[in-house]
């Protein structure tokens, strides 16, 4: 039962992982400059720097491509 779920487990990882990979090759080379505009004529060590963090948050970051949004949410709280 345990080797099951581990390998449910593993499966589903393998699954979200390999999207994000994906979706990084695709974001890292057009989609930055469309979310982040500081990122506008980044060069190469700067989007192979991001390519682990898109790939571990690549549906937060589609989800932001895909509404347009343009720059972060501004923090609206006691600590700005």
């Amino acid at each position: 039962m345990l080797e099951h779920i581990a390998k449910v487990f593993v499966d589903v990882l393998a699954i979200y992982a390999t999207l994000g990979v994906l979706f990084a090759l695709a974001f890292v080379t057009t989609g930055i400059s469309r979310v982040d505009s500081e990122a506008k004529g980044s060069g190469r060590g700067f989007r192979v720097i991001i390519f682990p963090g898109v790939v571990a948050f690549w549906p937060l970051l589609l989800s932001r491509w895909v509404r347009g949004i343009a720059e972060p949410p501004t923090q609206r709280d006691p600590h700005r």
